[in-house]
């Protein structure tokens, strides 16, 4: 009985921790004033991956650090920057593997190759399997 009240109590105080309890950030789910800056910044949240639901886009995500994230891209669009701009800086800070859209480079190369040489081993396959057969 004690193993189970300890897990119990376990369980309810890690589900408490995990959150933070801070208000979320001012911009994570206020639009901009500007239509054009605020698609833009859309558009972008949209390409960025959530690093803690990690299937989920940071405009979709309900984490707390999404909505960090979704309003320093606001802040800064609203600034000015450019959403390349703005993605270069998130690539520098997190890593390539934060945007949907892994740039071309040695190290994803073949992610890009992929398709085509699938492709090409998909029409071999089929060549060969659709070929007639020679009689003895």
């Amino acid at each position: 009985m004690r193993p189970l009240i300890l897990g119990a109590a376990l369980l309810l105080t890690s589900a408490v921790l995990a959150d933070s309890g801070l208000p979320p950030a001012p911009l994570s789910d206020t639009q901009l004033a500007d239509p054009r800056q605020e698609a833009a910044a859309q558009t972008l949240m949209e390409t960025i991956r959530c690093l803690v639901c990690q299937g989920q886009s940071i405009a979709d995500s309900n984490a707390e650090l999404a909505g960090d994230m979704r309003a320093l891209i606001r802040q800064r669009i609203a600034a000015g920057e450019k959403p390349a701009a703005v993605r270069a800086w998130l690539v520098r800070r997190y890593g390539a593997w934060v945007s949907y859209e892994p740039p071309l480079d040695r190290v994803t190369w073949l992610l890009w190759a992929a398709p085509a040489l699938f492709l090409v081993a998909g029409l071999f396959l089929a060549r060969r399997s659709f070929r007639p057969r020679q009689r003895r």
